[in-house]
């Protein structure tokens, strides 16, 4: 089948590609009107049209294809555009300017290549099969699931960007994970070497094997593993299957046997408007070379597709200038961040850098030679720093006296850079190049809220790295324009968190209903108050969880007073204060792990978790937890998590105060405590602080002469350092003042917000914080340890309390007709203990008969 290209006054415009850039292409051309000069034929050689690359892991997490889909299904039904999927183009002829498909030629008068890049397998002999995966596309990813199914362990050749991802990606499936990288360190382009040595610390510590400087020389048969790797260098590494993602290539196969220009590495040459060597052919993403440079992220792509498609349209646009390759992720849940000029290659640069062995965080800046510049930056741990930097960066924003301080702790910090510091030229989303002046212009516009933001200029909707700064800069500008921004919690509520709390606590309410009817909309709620106002309530009268008016607002783990596991089974978490516990309990825990099949384990937290427990067996081992003397950990709620604590001056001869004991009088108090996140503390008997108290919501350190109090640190994927509070402090003022502190968050912190950053949204920080709690400059002191003491003397263990209850129990059923256990849930046994078994992978053929 031949088709023509010029149809009356319509000309033929052919796009090579529906990946993301090729599909923002197509957008741009259909929102500049290319519809009326051009048929538009698009060809894409999956059989899916274009998807989400960027967030590809999810599908392996759970995520369906249709809901990675770009766009609506609609932008191809367009009358005039033609979507061509599951169609390789075979072979460009450009002398008589057609395309050819196996089903036939097309011609065109225009031509976009946008065939993207491929993965980069190194000859070694022996990868083939489940030895030589690749990790690119949807499919890849379901050739990897298929070859996971029965396997313990992968690995991945190359430790860059795409290969942590793969990393994770076998993670997920319960795989040991081990990635080989031939470079010295992890993400090389990157990263500096020490950033490097952070990133490998962070992940190692997370199980996953990291092998560094090591050439793969040949694959052969395992013996306790499907296959052996053996390296120029090192011990040979023996798994089940090799995803390699030691790279990418430009997709450049068509253009070289079409005779157009390459450039000397790779990649079309294309001038400043994306133009080939040939005039009638465009291309733009990675299979792209300007200068010779080749750009693998999806902002210079959709940067190119816009002043192609402008082109296209004879309308002017800036020229190509190259790209910000700054990069913002998250691999292994580590946070990693990368800007500008991050290995100081500028003549003259100078380097500031914050390590932070202990935690295996580190930060780089650089700046200019006269300190008059900031240049770039690397992060590994804490990306909390990443908007701010890059502004600086982007926009040639003087930095401070000290450049430094702009990556000390933030307790130490200078200032972060406010909005209104900004310039209208400023990128806030460089996917779509959306900037501080076109979020202006759309809010001038009539765009009066952050949806209607997004849908006019698509900033966050594509990497959505920067949903956090918009956010900040539409409430800013509507604020500026006089517009009451609305913070209101749901669309049942128009109130904050703060505001529902003050109406609970002031009106004496105890139910949702209650506060629904007199101070809301609607008849049900929703997902998001539902479970706010029942923190609200909790926290405010400590009633027990399963009270009927509180079951209705919870989610799942809070219903059943235990947290869901991956394959549908709950975890058992007894409370054990201060991480002490005697023979006999441990024998109780022990017994009852071993009655009932659960796997144990030790926590960072001074717990025994026991995980594997089915929904209808949860009764029955509590009640024998508790008939041992055990009581909840609140391992499921927004609540006292633990009190962790050293041994103290009992035994350590280095110990000044009793931390023991102390550790278990603040756990006693505060463990029927609900709050609007879940709450760490940690007592340590002298300064060596081996309880990690400075990176807990409430620190306690011990000195000669009392203890140091650190307020809102925390752990987790953005660590922050607790603050010094107070010092010296008895144990009567110790209490108190926690006591204030915590009922002064729970009153005015927002709905999940952590204490720190609750303390870093509080106008006036730490001083203002001090005055309040220390000097009661409010007047409330008094109340808010009233309120603290009538949390404390209504607690009651929320198990024990069940299990009194006929009607509660009732619940507890996995099918509400049926007492039999789930028949789906499948056990596995590794290192002599119960584990989920891996997610059976259904052939094809199977699904369909």
């Amino acid at each position: 089948m031949n088709v023509s290209a010029t149809s009356g006054s319509l000309q033929t415009l052919v796009v090579i590609g529906n990946g993301m850039v090729g599909h923002h292409c197509v957008e741009q051309l259909i929102a500049r009107g290319a519809l009326a000069r051009y048929r538009i034929h698009v060809f894409g050689e999956e059989s899916r049209r274009a998807y989400d690359r960027v967030h590809l892991s999810e599908y392996l997490n759970g995520r369906d294809a249709d809901s990675m889909a770009l766009g609506e299904a609609a932008l191809y039904e367009h009358e005039g555009v033609t979507l061509h999927l599951d169609t390789p183009v075979l072979e460009i002829d450009r002398r008589h300017r057609q395309i050819v498909t196996a089903q036939g030629n097309h011609a065109y008068d225009k031509l976009v290549l946008a065939t993207g890049s491929h993965p980069f397998v190194p000859p070694i002999a022996g990868a083939e099969g489940a030895s030589r995966l690749v990790y690119r596309t949807l499919d890849d990813l379901d050739r990897i699931r298929e070859a996971a199914h029965g396997a313990r362990r992968g690995v991945v050749v190359g430790g860059g960007l795409l290969g942590l991802e793969a990393a994770n990606a076998l993670k997920s499936l319960d795989l040991e994970a081990h990635v080989v990288e031939f470079a010295p360190r992890l993400m090389p382009v990157q990263l500096d070497e020490q950033g490097g040595a952070a990133l490998r610390a962070r992940i190692e510590s997370l199980g996953v094997g990291v092998h560094l400087s090591r050439a793969t020389q040949d694959i052969r048969p395992g013996t306790q593993y499907r296959y052996r790797m053996r390296f120029a260098e090192g011990a040979p590494l023996e798994t089940d299957l090799i995803v390699f993602s030691a790279g990418i290539r430009p997709q450049v196969t068509l253009a070289r046997k079409a005779g157009l220009t390459l450039a000397e590495r790779g990649g079309i040459a294309i001038d400043d408007f994306c133009r080939s060597s040939d005039e009638h052919i465009y291309a733009i993403g990675e299979c792209a070379a300007w200068n010779g440079s080749v750009f693998g992220l999806v902002a210079p792509g959709y940067q190119m597709a816009r002043i192609a498609a402008a082109a296209l349209c004879d309308e002017s646009a800036q020229p190509f200038a190259g790209a910000d390759m700054s990069t913002k992720l998250k691999l292994l849940g580590v946070d990693v961040g990368s800007i500008g000029d991050a290995h100081g290659a500028t003549p003259g640069a100078r380097s500031y850098r914050y390590i932070d062995e202990a935690g295996a965080g580190y930060r780089r800046l650089v700046v200019s030679a006269d300190g008059k510049r900031v240049l770039g930056a690397v992060l590994v741990g804490d990306n909390s720093y990443y908007d701010t930097l890059l502004q600086y960066v982007q926009n040639g924003i003087a930095p401070p006296a000290d450049p430094a301080s702009l990556i000390l702790p933030q307790g130490q910090a200078a200032p972060l850079l406010g909005v209104d510091a900004l310039p209208a030229s400023a990128t806030v989303c460089s996917c779509h190049n959306v900037s501080k002046g076109a979020i202006r212009d759309a809010i001038d516009g009539g765009c009066t809220d952050l949806a209607s933001v997004k849908g006019c200029t698509k900033a966050a909707s594509g990497c959505g790295g920067c949903a956090g700064l918009l956010k900040q800069v539409v409430e800013h500008e509507l604020a500026a324009r006089g517009v009451a921004v609305d913070k209101s919690l749901c669309e049942h509520f128009a109130y904050t968190r703060q505001e529902l709390y003050a109406i609970v606590r002031v009106g004496g309410i105890e139910t949702f209903e209650q506060l629904l009817a007199s101070h809301g909309h609607g008849q049900l709620g929703c997902d998001i108050c539902k479970p706010a106002v029942g923190s609200i309530l909790a926290s405010c009268w400590n009633r027990p969880i399963q009270d009927p008016h509180l079951v209705p607002l919870q989610d799942t783990n809070d219903t059943f007073m235990a947290n869901m596991q991956k394959n549908g089974t709950y975890s058992v978490v007894p409370r054990i204060p201060a991480g002490e516990i005697t023979p006999d309990g441990l024998i109780a825990i022990g017994a009852v792990a071993k009655k009932y099949g659960l796997y144990t384990k030790i926590t960072g937290g001074q717990r025994i978790d026991l995980f594997g427990a089915q929904l209808h067996e949860l009764p029955d081992i509590w009640s024998e937890l508790i008939a041992a003397g055990f009581e909840t950990g609140h391992a499921y709620g927004k609540s006292t998590r633990t009190v962790k604590s050293c041994v103290g001056s009992t035994w350590c001869r280095y110990g000044v105060q009793d931390s023991v004991r102390m550790a278990l009088d603040i756990e006693h108090r505060y463990k029927g405590l609900r709050s609007p996140h879940k709450l760490k503390f940690a007592v340590s008997g002298c300064t060596r602080e081996c309880a990690e108290a400075q990176s807990k919501d409430i620190g306690v350190i011990a000195t000669e002469n009392g203890w140091n109090l650190y307020v809102c640190g925390n752990g987790g994927m953005r660590p922050r350092h607790a603050e010094l509070f107070a010092t010296d402090l008895d144990d009567a003022a110790l209490i108190r003042i926690i006591d204030r502190l915590l009922m002064f968050y729970i009153r005015t912190a927002d709905k999940l917000q952590r204490t720190s950053v609750w303390r870093e949204s509080l106008e006036g920080g730490l001083d203002y914080l001090k005055q309040v709690v220390l000097e009661d400059s409010l007047g409330l002191c008094a109340e808010l340890e009233a309120q603290m003491q009538l949390v404390v003397d209504r607690y009651e263990c929320e198990w024990a309390n069940a299990l009194n209850d006929p009607e509660k129990l009732r619940r507890f059923r996995t099918f509400v007709n049926d007492s039999r256990p789930d028949p789906d849930i499948q056990f596995v046994e590794e290192r002599g203990q119960p584990r989920p078994a891996p997610a059976r992978v259904i052939p094809i053929a199977e699904e369909i008969a």
